[in-house]
């Protein structure tokens, strides 16, 4: 009787895709970058450590950074953020989250906030950050005209 191929079942896996898994191999990678990063100068860095900061456990950290879980909580990528001194809503959009925050902004005025959002998506970066700045700062505004 022929024995049925198990490769990869119970040993290492072979250089296939998982597509099978959840995971977000992008943001595990950026995680464990910036992780190891801090850790050359902070040895409470460690994975243990990071996870322990964070609130969740050493398992689930490694298994996010070697992109076999998917990323966890919007909350605790926040926290992560906080700790890595990296920007939370970078991490939280290569997680592809929104910050809760932002969510209940929209809810709070959801047509001029839509509307906005799709003004604002057809613009640059610069574009977008200095209508932030005017919006921010309305006197400016006259006086960079001015110039």
């Amino acid at each position: 009787m022929r024995r049925p191929n198990v490769s990869g079942l119970f040993g290492p896996m072979d250089d296939r895709k998982r597509v099978d898994m959840p995971g977000n191999i992008e943001f595990g990678k950026r995680i464990q970058e910036l992780r190891k990063r801090k850790m050359e100068t902070d040895p409470s860095f460690s994975l243990r450590q990071f996870a322990a900061k964070v609130g969740i456990s050493p398992t689930f950290v490694s298994k996010i950074e070697n992109g076999e879980f998917d990323p966890p909580s919007a909350e605790n990528i926040k926290k992560m953020a906080a700790l890595l001194e990296c920007n939370a809503d970078e991490l939280l959009a290569l997680a592809g989250k929104v910050d809760p925050d932002i969510a209940e902004i929209i809810r709070k005025k959801p047509k001029a906030l839509a509307d906005f959002l799709r003004v604002a998506h057809g613009r640059s970066e610069e574009e977008i950050r200095k209508m932030t700045a005017r919006m921010v700062n309305p006197e400016e505004k006259g006086d960079a005209e001015k110039q």
